[in-house]
């Protein structure tokens, strides 16, 4: 994992309540830049999402890692996409397969918070993800 995810892990875990990892969570998405309209486009629209997600996704070759980027038009889901794609920026495909989303949210004391809709839209951006990685692996 990055330096940045696990500040940013640390920060949700340290919360001791959901109000204050919900904050925590929309000042991320606030950190998120948005992407410009003519990037929201239904290709690019990740299904299985109850909101809109729209993520791009992209092997730097120089390095081999991943440029993950997205965005979503509602403030929580952008938030726990920024949480997201801290999770799995400049990670090789082979450092990004052995990551488990879900049992990240699940340390973070997310899932339990989020309604199953919220909770089958991050396993569908996970997925699109991994369909990606497995590509290169």
């Amino acid at each position: 994992m990055n330096q940045e995810y696990t500040t940013l892990k640390k920060t949700i875990i340290a919360a001791t309540s959901w109000q204050d990892k919900y904050r925590h969570i929309m000042l991320f998405g606030k950190m998120l830049p948005t992407l410009p309209d003519a990037l929201k486009v239904d290709s690019a629209k990740v299904s299985g999402c109850e909101s809109n997600v729209w993520l791009y996704l992209e092997l730097n070759e120089s390095d081999n890692t991943l440029v993950v980027v997205a965005d979503s038009d509602t403030r929580i889901v952008k938030g726990l996409v920024a949480i997201i794609l801290h999770c799995f920026n400049g990670l090789t495909p082979i450092e990004a397969e052995q990551i488990d989303i879900a049992s990240e949210f699940t340390q973070m004391d997310l899932i339990k918070h989020l309604s199953p809709s919220r909770g089958n839209g991050i396993k569908a951006i996970a997925n699109e993800i991994t369909q990606f990685i497995a590509r290169y692996n």
